[in-house]
């Protein structure tokens, strides 16, 4: 789930929270008496709440609070406490109607909270879905308990009805209309790369395609040090080239070019052991997270010897990258091609190892 998403899903949760203290607060005001159920003694009037209403609002209010403090330490996975969240809504609505309905009855803006969020977040089939089960629940209520009037009920599920419609459609609009802007942007995005690309580093490797024919063409005449110099030149040519190239891709994720050494400190001794298994997909994942921790300590962690080793524990895959060289510092995040491979896979990464001397990268990743 998006940084964007996820603050939508916190503010839904505030709003809640705010929705259960205003209903209390509507409901204690409310001059009308409670006119739905035949069962419970309800009582009601101005500056009056009934034990039932209080009971099933504190309930609301602690349900709103408990959803807000889960998102906020985001306990469990965005997409499940919204699910939770758009059938606990319905059901605290059926709940509250129970026990408010009347003239003034609050419960109709719980219902439509319900239904507006899930359009906000899945558009109009979601938000058909819960305004069908609202209605049934409502209408259930109604014939069960309603002592008379029921044409009054039935219009007032006819206009939730309505409400769920146009807040679907709308909603879905909404996304609609999210998906093409991504579409420009990321047809924008690929258009400036691949000038980039094509104006840059294309015509860089043009370059390093004459020289080369140059070197076959001086070797071919018997000049051999004329050609390792220009080999020579190019050599260091590439690895401008490459250099710039790597600084150019961190731009793209928005990441500050790497202050540390370039150099590569080809002596140092690794060694890598490997045990794991899963799908093509997943070992060519973990390959790439091994090759990239050999390339960045060859070229950042001046270390003597590393160790790389992979191995299934409890059916999840744990990796580990560790050296003897000038470790990370204080507040260094994890390399950032490391880490998007982590997160993408759902995996967890933990930089350093409780204060000893090097590098070293610890990740756990869930088998597939």
């Amino acid at each position: 789930m998006s940084s964007s998403t996820l603050d939508m899903e916190r503010s839904i949760a505030r709003c809640r929270v705010f929705l259960s203290l205003a209903a209390i607060l509507a409901i204690y005001i409310d001059p009308t008496a409670p006119a739905l159920t035949r069962w419970l003694p309800l009582s009601g009037g101005i500056f009056v709440l009934d034990r039932y209403s209080v009971t099933v609002l504190l309930g609301h209010l602690t349900y709103s609070l408990t959803l807000a403090w889960a998102q906020q330490r985001s306990l469990a996975s965005p997409a499940r406490l919204a699910k939770t969240a758009t059938w606990g809504d319905v059901l605290f609505g059926a709940a509250i109607a129970l026990v408010t309905e009347g003239q003034t009855s609050i419960y109709y803006v719980f219902f439509a909270f319900a239904v507006l969020t899930v359009g906000l977040r899945s558009g109009l089939r979601s938000a058909l879905a819960v305004t069908a089960a609202s209605i049934g629940f409502y209408l259930l209520l109604t014939v069960a308990s309603a002592r008379e009037n029921h044409h009054f009920y039935v219009m007032r599920a006819a206009y939730l009805a309505m409400t769920g419609y146009l807040v679907g459609y709308l909603g879905q609009e909404r996304l609609n209309q999210e998906a093409k802007l991504r579409a420009l942007e990321s047809d924008a995005q690929r258009e400036r790369i691949a000038r980039s690309l094509h104006d840059g580093y294309a015509q860089a490797l043009a370059g390093v395609n004459l020289r080369l024919e140059s070197c076959q063409e001086l070797f071919r005449r018997g000049q051999q040090l004329d050609a390792m110099a220009e080999l020579g030149e190019l050599q260091s040519g590439v690895r401008r080239e490459y250099d710039e190239l790597r600084t150019y891709i961190r731009s793209l994720v928005e990441r500050e070019p790497t202050t540390a050494p370039v150099e590569r400190y080809d002596t140092t001794r690794f060694s890598v052991h490997a045990d794991f298994g899963g799908s093509a997909f997943f070992v060519e994942h973990v390959l790439h997270i091994m090759l990239e921790g050999i390339r960045n300590v060859r070229r950042h962690a001046r270390a003597r010897s590393a160790a790389i080793s992979a191995r299934s524990v409890a059916g999840d895959l744990v990796l580990s990258i560790d050296d003897d060289g000038v470790g990370f510092a204080d507040g260094t995040e994890p390399p950032w091609s490391i880490a998007s491979r982590v997160s993408e896979f759902g995996g967890e990464l933990v930089l350093g190892k409780d204060g000893q001397p090097g590098g070293h990268l610890l990740i756990q990743l869930p088998a597939a």
